[in-house]
């Protein structure tokens, strides 16, 4: 079993876990708006060619609450197939993965022309997690993960990544099943029930809460009206708008 964190570097509440595991985009680097903007170019271009017969389904793909509540934390062919659903449309399988492959192509370019950044709160609680001996893993349904944790310069503040390569060649289940959050806290060698799960989406709050796990913490970067209720709701034990509030001296909700 892992030391407990010395007293004063982490709130109460992560002080008796022994590992934490932390999705990538939007909790540990600033990419999920580079995904909200790459799925909004290819869904609306969709729209615009296929248009849905209802004239309301018809309304450009809105980069905050679609993407929310159907895209985020999901593997790109769930996301795409569930946004299309949503707006009444029967996809084949081929659409789907015509408008998938239109994202991971527009997400790509974006990201080599833009790069990434990783929130500064988060990384201050993974350097505070590692220096109290505390095991981290990076766990995310994106194929690009490892590359995001590069270009922003913490790869190598984690023990463990699972993305979303690792967890097609293993037959993980994708978001709101656990699968991806029990294979990083396996491979910390710590089990779900003294591990805790950091998620900024619905679907990964979801799954965490499946999971077992000892602790959810939702990230709620977009602080509107209801996110953090929603967050509480699909899973979540606390809320935090900042990982910086994990640390000592933080407040969470």
């Amino acid at each position: 079993m892992t030391a407990p964190a010395p007293e004063g570097s982490l709130a109460p509440v992560l002080r008796d876990v022994d590992a934490v595991v932390f999705d990538t985009d939007g909790v540990i680097t600033e990419s999920a708006t580079v995904h909200a903007a790459a799925w909004k170019e290819a869904f609306d271009a969709y729209l615009r060619a296929h248009p849905p017969a209802d004239p309301a389904a018809r309304r450009p793909f809105d980069v905050r609450d679609d993407y929310l509540r159907h895209v985020d934390g999901r593997s790109r062919l769930d996301g795409a197939a569930a946004f299309l659903a949503a707006r009444g449309v029967d996809a084949t399988p081929e659409t789907v993965q015509e408008v998938a492959a239109a994202k991971e192509r527009l997400f790509t370019d974006r990201l080599r022309e833009q790069g990434v950044d990783a929130y500064p709160g988060t990384v201050r609680l993974v350097r505070e997690l590692r220096a109290a001996g505390v095991p981290r893993a990076a766990a995310s349904a994106s194929r690009h993960a490892g590359e995001l944790l590069s270009r922003a310069g913490v790869l190598d503040l984690f023990d463990a990544l699972v993305d979303g390569g690792e967890a097609a060649r293993l037959g993980l289940a994708g978001k709101p099943e656990p699968d991806l959050f029990l294979e990083a806290a396996a491979q910390l060698g710590v089990p779900a029930g003294r591990a805790a799960v950091v998620e900024d989406a619905l679907a990964g709050v979801e799954a965490g809460r499946r999971g077992g796990f000892a602790l959810v913490v939702g990230v709620d970067r977009a602080a509107g009206e209801d996110t953090a209720a929603r967050l509480l709701r699909h899973g979540a034990d606390i809320v935090v708008r900042d990982l910086g509030e994990l640390c000592a001296g933080g407040e969470p909700k």
